[in-house]
């Protein structure tokens, strides 16, 4: 309650606060511009500032004079943009201008086609990539998918020292019989700081090195040489079976590249709908005779 009734205080001395610098700014000033319903707090000759021209700014319990000075700095900013903008215009060659003038019309142009096609997309693309659609792709362009990096499927398991029946988990770890690995899954919900399938994902194998204390000067030679790898340190028993690798410069799995390959098929048929959108569009008018070109 009593923190409640500090912000309560805290809010009234903050809105007391604009309040304040509102009266003073308001001194000498027009009271209110044609069709708007509120009173203005600054004034550049015809142009306006007004209390909802203000944006969120004030954040926080701040005091009365701080949201104060806030205010009065924000409106002193926006008196020196018009009037800087004012002197510019009487300033800046007439041809200077309109390229200014035709650049923010581009702009704009640009900013409305852009949010009308994400409308478009959002309304009417189909989004759905079905698996046969990935392995169409990928097989029609293999050689664009070649590894910058050794990767691995892998199952690891780090269990502390003191563990029980290590003999038995030397052995399930190795297995590729289902009730082992049911065993050896059993075991870990009980004793393992960590136990992962990584989901039967490939991954790169510097991510098992990152977490496994073993030194790999060669890591093509290490993956050809070592299936299963066994190593310890001062607190951890660390075991890795590495299923299955391919090495840096093979061609990428499509199971690897899976989530990148539907970024470009979606890519492409967003490309292809804005392009039979903008086609839509053009030839309608030609059929209207909207346009015409000399």
């Amino acid at each position: 309650m009593k923190n409640k009734s500090k912000f309560h205080r805290n809010f009234v001395w903050v809105g007391f606060g604009c309040v304040i610098i509102l009266v003073i700014l308001l001194s000498g000033c027009p009271r209110i511009e044609p069709g708007k319903q509120e009173e203005p707090l600054a004034r550049v000759e015809d142009m306006y500032f007004y209390p909802s021209d203000l944006p969120n700014i004030f954040y926080g319990n701040i005091s009365a004079e701080d949201s104060a000075k806030i205010t009065k700095t924000y409106i002193q900013k926006w008196i020196k943009n018009k009037l800087l903008l004012q002197k510019a215009e009487l300033n800046i060659p007439t041809e200077k201008q309109r390229e200014v003038l035709k650049k923010l019309e581009d702009t704009r142009a640009s900013l409305m086609i852009y949010e009308y096609q994400q409308q478009m997309i959002n309304q009417k693309l189909d989004t759905i990539i079905s698996q046969s659609e990935i392995n169409e792709f990928y097989n029609q362009h293999l050689n664009n998918f070649i590894l910058d990096k050794n990767i691995i499927k892998t199952l690891f398991v780090q269990i502390p020292t003191n563990s029980p029946n290590i003999p038995n988990v030397r052995r399930w770890y190795r297995s590729n019989n289902s009730e082992d690995l049911t065993k050896l899954e059993g075991y870990c919900y009980q004793y393992a700081t960590k136990y992962d399938y990584f989901n039967e994902n490939w991954i790169p194998f510097s991510m098992l090195l990152n977490i496994i204390p073993v030194s790999v000067n060669n890591q093509k030679s290490y993956l050809k040489y070592n299936q299963y790898i066994e190593t310890s340190d001062s607190l951890y028993l660390y075991f890795a079976n590495i299923r299955n690798y391919r090495l840096k410069g093979s061609n990428a799995p499509v199971e690897y590249i899976n989530d990148n390959i539907k970024s470009i098929i979606l890519n492409n048929r967003k490309i292809k709908f804005l392009k039979e959108i903008e086609n839509n569009i053009y030839y309608d008018a030609l059929s209207r005779n909207r346009f015409e070109i000399y």
